[in-house]
């Protein structure tokens, strides 16, 4: 990559594909301000940050943006909400990018075409609302000298969202799922090859919106197929998922906000993702790689078979725990007094306290197992869970101790259900 100069803002800088462009501009030369809804991390990778909710009504206002761009040369956007609002998709692709050019052009720091949009392959024939917004979104970037960047499926040394849900499927133990048929088709290009080409377009701009993918056609079955040895794991049977069941697990993942498990993913997937790289990117001074070139340049670590083993687990874990709440909450509203007021029975607690404890606390599980299936603030809520059990734990320790002696183990449980809670709060950490 050669070396530019200059002063880049990047938007949505803590996602996939913006945390790759932020390593990449900043290798290349640049100067990077990364911009995110959270920067801390950002902060400790030793970028300079701008922490902007792109989904706040202020994000959508030029005032918002003047004054916090000082030296900025560069703007590349690589926000986006694949399942969200119309306010929040239309706020993210359209309301606050405007804003941003807008702004950035006052300045007076910005030449007419240095900037490009992070945009996708498939738009047009789809009438989602990702789609949709990502179309208007490409609209505003090109009336104000943005270059749009579709680009195909994105993969790279990390994983995020349906990069991390395809290693997934790769790594299951006894079969390996494809939406139909599996023979859509894909031809992926690595994040690394991705920012190399963002870099000479800042450069270098083109007209018009071009698109980018990478030289090697593979269909889904060989892409996952192709995962799968990279991460070392034996051949296993092909299941092959009808569209309809995808469909319907796409709608109980976005009922539990499960990010890529959702119905705007499994309607690209049916589809494929290929992009047919226009003649700027064809004409670049270095190509990106194929699928295959790349996939073996490095090894997989441990980490990565962890990762892949363990994603989808988030959601096993989240059911799991939401019935345990469920029916842990149904016996506390519903159980007969004369079941659990014999086991304190000498502690001096009163009756009707203890059946109040027990009622309210059935009406507290109720509402976490409704949380939980939700994923409404998960990683505060796996906080909440931890309390509830630490709770309960030392209430019955010393109301009724010889819970701990019970022979199917009684308070004994609650241990392995606090690391159960421990590894979902790590789970849901995603960034």
């Amino acid at each position: 990559m050669t070396e530019a100069q200059g002063k880049v803002l990047i938007l949505g800088a803590d996602g996939f594909i913006g945390r790759h462009l932020a390593f990449g501009l900043r290798a290349a030369g640049l100067e990077v301000v990364a911009s995110a809804r959270r920067c801390a991390r950002l902060d400790r990778m030793g970028f300079e940050t701008l922490e902007a909710d792109l989904a706040s009504p202020e994000a959508a206002t030029v005032a918002f943006w003047q004054g916090r761009l000082e030296g900025v040369s560069h703007v590349v956007n690589a926000a986006g909400v694949l399942t969200a609002s119309e306010r929040v998709s239309g706020a993210v692709h359209v309301q606050a990018p405007a804003a941003v050019y807008e702004a950035l052009g006052k300045t007076g720091q910005r030449e007419t075409g240095r900037g490009v949009l992070i945009s996708a392959v498939g738009i047009d024939d789809s009438e989602t609302g990702f789609a949709r917004h990502r179309r208007e979104g490409e609209a505003v970037a090109l009336a104000h000298g943005i270059m749009p960047l579709r680009a195909g499926l994105v993969l790279g040394e990390t994983s995020y969202g349906g990069s991390s849900l395809a290693r997934a499927l790769a790594a299951l133990p006894f079969v390996m799922p494809v939406v139909g048929a599996g023979e859509q088709p894909f031809n992926p290009v690595h994040a690394a090859d991705l920012t190399k080409t963002v870099a000479h377009f800042l450069t270098h701009p083109a007209e018009g919106v071009q698109e980018i993918g990478g030289p090697e056609v593979v269909t889904q079955t060989e892409m996952l197929t192709g995962l799968r040895r990279w991460l070392g794991l034996g051949p296993v049977p092909v299941l092959r998922l009808p569209v309809w069941l995808c469909r319907a697990m796409g709608r109980v993942g976005d009922a539990m906000r499960l990010g890529p498990i959702s119905v705007t993913a499994v309607t690209q997937l049916e589809a494929g993702v290929l992009a047919e790289p226009s003649e700027a990117v064809r004409a670049l001074p270095e190509r990106p790689r194929g699928f295959s070139d790349f996939i073996n340049a490095r090894p997989a670590g441990t980490q990565d078979l962890w990762h892949a083993r363990l994603y989808l687990m988030r959601p096993v874990l989240r059911i799991v725990l939401a019935v345990l709440w469920s029916v842990s909450g149904m016996i506390g509203l519903f159980l007969p007094t004369a079941e659990f007021l014999p086991l304190i029975a000498g502690s001096g607690v009163p009756d009707w306290l203890a059946i109040a404890f027990a009622r309210l606390g059935g009406v507290a599980d109720l509402l976490i197992a409704g949380a939980l299936l939700r994923g409404w603030r998960p990683r505060p809520m796996a906080g909440v869970q931890a309390a509830m059990v630490l709770g309960y734990t030392v209430a019955f320790s010393v109301l009724a101790p010889v819970l701990w002696l019970l022979p199917l183990g009684g308070l004994l449980k609650n241990l392995p259900v606090l690391a159960l809670i421990a590894l979902l709060y790590i789970l849901e950490d995603e960034r």
